[in-house]
């Protein structure tokens, strides 16, 4: 293993509390959002040598791949990360709806010479119904584990405890981290309506009072005897000062990490996040069947001409829109991929992970000085 680059020094600003940061021995209150699909071990690996919380989200693979990816990232750092699960409900299988949704899509596929599934399959497992997936995480003890869209059964959460693991969970709303608090959870991470990809909601149905990330973490703080991770539109050292002064233990930023040559992000979602559409994410359930905010493209637009049209459940849905992409972009087309991207974009800086973890390092000290105000 590789040792830690960072000089393990805690920086405390103006006395906050920061207990968080204590126990994971962070250089700065950071952690790299999971974001399954373009987060990687090198990433997560490279973000906690340089003294933040890396993260790897397994929610896109089985029990096998996320070992695989345990085992990577612990190759190359001895420092804590976090192992992200989705936890959704069970999607309720409507043959009829994702028909129709597929008839719906045929005109696209057939622009690219390529026919839809002839069916929609539920291509990720919740972790509440994945023993496999439980039984590795047992096995392996990452030092973190978090939960978005939901929460394990109470027996899940009694034995990770007993593994000594750091649990977190996703909240949009009060009544979201209400039920994490009352679930013995030890932190909530605060998803404000700017935050890139998925919304954390536990139900994807019921009404979304779409709290930004001031409100939603300060209003947390007040409530909550728990740490609070502030997540949503924050891309640098002011915006993570922003978040403390909030009284937030730490803040997460995904988006920020996307342009770091580490991600999985191809070459068009890189061009995407560094070009004008940036300035213009937009949230929207066409393309996996839960409410995710992106990059604007030719699948998001979808969303204002169909409006009417309810796609089938996630992620059965997004079987169809991974299928349609692989199909677009088989032809040059890669306006129909899942760029998912938080109100922040157009503040992306493309450089190395441990190089952006640094930056943000030295901005935040900056406005904890007062010595230079952000640029």
């Amino acid at each position: 293993m590789r040792r830690s680059a960072h000089k393990p020094t805690i920086v405390h600003y103006l006395g906050r509390d920061m207990s968080f940061t204590d126990r994971f021995t962070l250089a700065v209150p950071l952690i790299q959002a999971p974001m399954a699909g373009v987060s990687t071990p090198e990433l997560a690996a490279a973000v906690c040598e340089a003294g933040g919380l890396g993260s790897i989200g397994v929610g896109a693979t089985d029990a096998s791949g996320a070992r695989t990816m345990i085992e990577t990232l612990r190759a190359r750092t001895d420092r804590p990360f976090n192992v992200n699960l989705f936890v959704h409900d069970r999607p309720r299988a409507d043959p009829v709806r994702e028909a129709a949704w597929l008839e719906w899509l045929a005109p696209l596929f057939a622009e690219f010479g390529a026919v839809p599934p002839k069916t929609l399959r539920s291509i990720y497992p919740s972790f509440a119904d994945d023993p496999e997936m439980l039984a590795m995480l047992l096995d392996r003890a990452p030092p973190v584990v978090s939960f978005h869209f939901g929460l394990p059964p109470a027996d899940v959460l009694a034995a990770l405890r007993l593994r000594g693991i750091y649990l977190m969970a996703t909240a949009t709303s009060l009544a979201e981290a209400d039920a994490i608090e009352a679930a013995g959870i030890d932190a909530i991470v605060a998803q404000g309506i700017e935050a890139g990809g998925h919304r954390g909601m536990f139900d994807p149905d019921a009404r979304d009072d779409a709290l930004g990330t001031i409100a939603l973490t300060r209003l947390l703080v007040r409530q909550s005897t728990l740490p609070i991770v502030a997540a949503g539109g924050i891309m640098d050292g002011a915006g993570i000062a922003a978040a403390l002064d909030l009284g937030a233990a730490a803040a997460q930023l995904g988006t920020a990490f996307i342009a770091c040559p580490e991600s999985a992000a191809d070459d068009a979602y890189r061009t995407a996040l560094a070009g004008p559409r940036a300035y213009h994410t937009t949230l929207t359930r066409r393309i996996s069947g839960r409410p995710a905010r992106a990059l604007p493209n030719r699948f998001t637009a979808l969303h204002d001409h169909f409006e009417d049209r309810l796609p089938p459940d996630y992620p059965i849905a997004y079987d169809a829109g991974k299928a349609l992409h692989a199909a677009a972009k088989a032809c040059g087309e890669h306006g129909f991929g899942a760029q998912w991207a938080g109100q922040g974009a157009p503040l992306a800086r493309a450089m190395p992970a441990a190089d952006l973890v640094r930056t943000l390092q030295d901005e935040l000290a900056r406005c904890r000085t007062g010595s230079r105000r952000p640029v």
